[in-house]
């Protein structure tokens, strides 16, 4: 059975790229480690608003995390390295790397990160597209 493309209509011209991320976050949304929630606060008085990502990362730190912003794909990677010498009678604590992705819209900057008892925050913020009205001249 073939797909139907959603952005196929000829009245939707350019939205390539958005189908694309689309199917990117359609395929990374399987995974469910680690659990993250993400807020929105209120709207501040300029109509930007503000996001936050928070992950669950126990048992990693700062420097096994590495946070990356490219093309509006956010990716947090997180990597623990073994101990070497550690003998286990038992682990159940996972020490398994991972890889959380997120897409951002357009006008979303990130605005920080910190982590603080196990979670990592990650803050955005939003602000409102400017509205560009132009006239465009018929030539003969």
């Amino acid at each position: 059975m073939s797909r139907i493309p959603v952005f196929a209509s000829p009245l939707l011209l350019g939205f390539d790229e958005l189908e694309r991320r689309l199917d990117l976050a359609s395929k990374a949304s399987g995974d469910s480690y680690p659990p993250y929630n993400i807020e929105r606060f209120p709207p501040h008085d300029d109509g930007s608003e503000n996001f936050r990502i928070t992950l669950a990362v126990a048992g990693f730190t700062r420097t096994d995390i590495d946070i990356t912003l490219e093309n509006r794909q956010l990716t947090v990677r997180g990597k623990q390295k073994d101990e070497a010498g550690h003998e286990f009678l038992h682990r159940g604590i996972a020490a398994r790397q991972f890889s959380k992705s997120f897409i951002l819209a357009e006008g979303m900057d990130v605005t920080g990160a910190r982590m603080q008892n196990g979670l990592l925050a990650i803050d955005m913020r939003k602000s409102p597209p400017d509205r560009v009205v132009r006239r465009i001249d018929i030539k003969e």
